[in-house]
């Protein structure tokens, strides 16, 4: 079984234009921060950060947050592979739009929420991801802000591509797992 393209790239963008028009109608730009989850939802948040700027002239504090140390499952004998945190402004007393490309389980947004909170204690978290898989949620964890809605079993992964190269194109694809 090969991979199944479930957004294309010219989707994908109309679907950042439309994300980033329903933040620009929900959103009080002078008490919020986009934060970013390392690694691909900083992609996606460098997106509809631009595109909030290019729309609004909001220039809104754009952060990016690891949650290598603060996951649940990092102590089980994989190597650890550290992002960079950066997140040079306060979040006390701020509404954090939190962004991710995929919504799975939601132990990666909880990582993200504790991570979030070595910096201050924000007054509002909100999430923002290009892909809910709404079935397999492990904790109870809901986007306030969502691209698309996918239904899937636990056999297929969902990833999206960016773009890197001229050889690469911006996708959302499923990819049946290998039986193990």
């Amino acid at each position: 079984m090969s991979d199944t393209i479930l957004l294309n790239g010219n989707q994908i963008q109309l679907t950042i234009e439309r994300l980033s028009r329903e933040v620009i109608e929900s959103i009080n730009f002078q008490n919020t921060v986009i934060i970013g989850v390392q690694p691909r939802g900083v992609l996606l948040a460098e997106k509809i950060h631009q595109k909030i700027l290019e729309l609004t002239g909001n220039d809104i504090p754009f952060g990016k947050i690891d949650t290598t140390f603060h996951r649940d499952d990092f102590r089980r004998g994989k190597s650890l592979n550290a992002k960079v945190t950066e997140i040079d402004f306060h979040i006390e007393e701020m509404n954090v739009l939190l962004i991710d490309d995929v919504l799975y389980t939601g132990r990666t947004i909880r990582a993200a929420m504790d991570a979030l909170l070595s910096f201050g204690r924000p007054l509002k978290i909100e999430l923002l991801v290009l892909i809910d898989r709404r079935f397999n949620r492990e904790l109870p964890i809901q986007p306030d802000f969502v691209g698309n809605i996918v239904d899937t079993i636990e056999k297929v992964d969902v990833e999206v591509r960016w773009a890197g190269n001229e050889n690469e194109k911006n996708e959302v694809v499923f990819i049946p797992l290998s039986p193990a």
